[in-house]
Protein backbone atom coordinates (compact mmCIF):
# COMPACT_ATOMS: atom_id res chain seq x y z
CA UNK A 1 0.00 0.00 0.00
CA UNK A 2 1.30 3.45 -0.93
CA UNK A 3 0.20 6.99 -0.08
CA UNK A 4 0.41 9.81 -2.65
CA UNK A 5 0.43 13.50 -1.81
CA UNK A 6 -0.28 15.73 -4.80
CA UNK A 7 -0.07 19.51 -5.17
CA UNK A 8 -1.65 21.23 -8.17
CA UNK A 9 -1.04 24.93 -8.74
CA UNK A 10 -1.61 27.41 -11.55
CA UNK A 11 1.38 28.01 -13.80
CA UNK A 12 3.27 31.23 -13.03
CA UNK A 13 2.10 32.81 -16.30
CA UNK A 14 -1.60 32.35 -15.36
CA UNK A 15 -3.28 35.07 -13.32
CA UNK A 16 -4.55 33.86 -9.94
CA UNK A 17 -7.50 36.04 -8.83
CA UNK A 18 -8.17 33.84 -5.78
CA UNK A 19 -4.55 34.19 -4.68
CA UNK A 20 -4.74 37.96 -5.17
CA UNK A 21 -7.92 38.14 -3.06
CA UNK A 22 -6.24 36.16 -0.27
CA UNK A 23 -3.20 38.43 -0.47
CA UNK A 24 -5.43 41.50 -0.03
CA UNK A 25 -7.18 39.83 2.92
CA UNK A 26 -3.83 39.09 4.57
CA UNK A 27 -2.81 42.72 4.08
CA UNK A 28 -6.08 43.87 5.69
CA UNK A 29 -5.16 41.73 8.72
CA UNK A 30 -1.98 43.77 9.09
CA UNK A 31 0.57 41.52 7.36
CA UNK A 32 1.80 43.83 4.60
CA UNK A 33 4.99 41.78 4.18
CA UNK A 34 3.13 38.94 2.36
CA UNK A 35 3.34 39.01 -1.45
CA UNK A 36 2.65 36.83 -4.50
CA UNK A 37 0.06 34.50 -2.95
CA UNK A 38 -0.86 31.58 -5.22
CA UNK A 39 -3.70 29.18 -4.46
CA UNK A 40 -3.81 25.52 -5.45
CA UNK A 41 -5.16 22.10 -4.60
CA UNK A 42 -3.79 19.45 -2.25
CA UNK A 43 -4.90 15.87 -2.89
CA UNK A 44 -4.01 12.70 -0.98
CA UNK A 45 -4.83 9.15 -1.94
CA UNK A 46 -3.92 5.58 -1.06
CA UNK A 47 -2.92 3.19 -3.81
CA UNK A 48 -2.88 -0.57 -3.54
CA UNK A 49 0.11 -1.36 -5.77
CA UNK A 50 2.85 -3.99 -5.74
CA UNK A 51 5.71 -1.49 -6.21
CA UNK A 52 6.46 2.18 -5.67
CA UNK A 53 6.98 2.58 -9.42
CA UNK A 54 3.45 1.29 -10.07
CA UNK A 55 2.01 3.67 -7.46
CA UNK A 56 3.93 6.55 -9.08
CA UNK A 57 2.56 5.57 -12.51
CA UNK A 58 -1.01 5.52 -11.19
CA UNK A 59 -0.49 8.88 -9.47
CA UNK A 60 1.01 10.44 -12.61
CA UNK A 61 -1.87 9.18 -14.75
CA UNK A 62 -4.47 10.57 -12.31
CA UNK A 63 -2.71 13.94 -12.30
CA UNK A 64 -2.54 14.12 -16.10
CA UNK A 65 -6.08 12.91 -16.76
CA UNK A 66 -8.08 14.15 -13.77
CA UNK A 67 -6.48 16.46 -11.22
CA UNK A 68 -4.58 19.02 -13.33
CA UNK A 69 -5.48 21.01 -16.42
CA UNK A 70 -2.27 20.69 -18.49
CA UNK A 71 -2.86 24.03 -20.21
CA UNK A 72 -3.03 26.04 -16.98
CA UNK A 73 -1.68 23.97 -14.10
CA UNK A 74 1.47 22.23 -12.95
CA UNK A 75 1.60 19.43 -10.41
CA UNK A 76 4.07 17.64 -8.22
CA UNK A 77 3.68 14.60 -6.02
CA UNK A 78 5.36 12.29 -3.58
CA UNK A 79 4.65 8.61 -3.05
CA UNK A 80 5.47 6.91 0.23
CA UNK A 81 5.01 3.34 1.34
CA UNK A 82 2.36 2.88 4.04
CA UNK A 83 3.25 0.59 6.86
Amino acid sequence: MFHSKITVILRPSILDPQGKAVEHAIHSLGSASVHNVRMGKHIELDIDAATKQEAERVTEEACKKLFANPVMEDYLFTVEERT
